[in-house]
């Protein structure tokens, strides 16, 4: 996407820089993915990768596999919306790494409209999933 103005480049910016510093905050050895969701210029919601609330913070097995069971970034920051008085409808999702196929689903199913990312995952399906169900994408590497 190009952008319409240098003001939502800067937005951007700080909102990827933000789940960066998120992103830290996981206990996960392989990759520490955060996330932010943002609706009305205002983050309705947080998320990092890792396990369920109650579960030991190690995210790997001895061999280096990550758990079945540990959540992605965006999938805690939409939990944590349905236990808020917020709704994600018509916001934009901003996360360190491109969203998998199972998050997209849950993505589109919250109705978010933009999903700004640093890194692409392995897998671009996800990414292909949100652009044909009509999600804006936008990647912004140089953070």
């Amino acid at each position: 996407m190009e952008y319409t103005t240098e003001k939502q480049l800067r937005y951007d910016t700080a909102y990827l820089k933000m789940a960066l510093e998120w992103a830290k905050l996981s206990h996960c050895e392989r990759k520490q993915v955060g996330a932010l969701i943002v609706k009305n210029r205002m983050i309705i919601s947080d998320g990092y990768n890792g396990t369920p609330t109650g579960y030991d913070n190690c995210c790997e097995n001895e061999s280096g596999e990550t758990h079945w069971y540990v959540l992605h970034a965006e999938a805690n920051a939409l939990t944590k919306i349905a236990q808020s008085n917020h709704n994600a409808k018509g916001a934009t999702l901003y996360i360190t790494l491109s969203p998998c196929k199972e998050c997209s689903k849950l993505i589109l199913q919250a109705g978010i409209k933009r999903v700004v990312y640093i890194n692409g995952y392995k897998d671009d399906s996800g990414l292909k999933f949100l652009s044909e169900s009509g999600i804006e994408l936008t990647q912004v590497e140089n953070i």
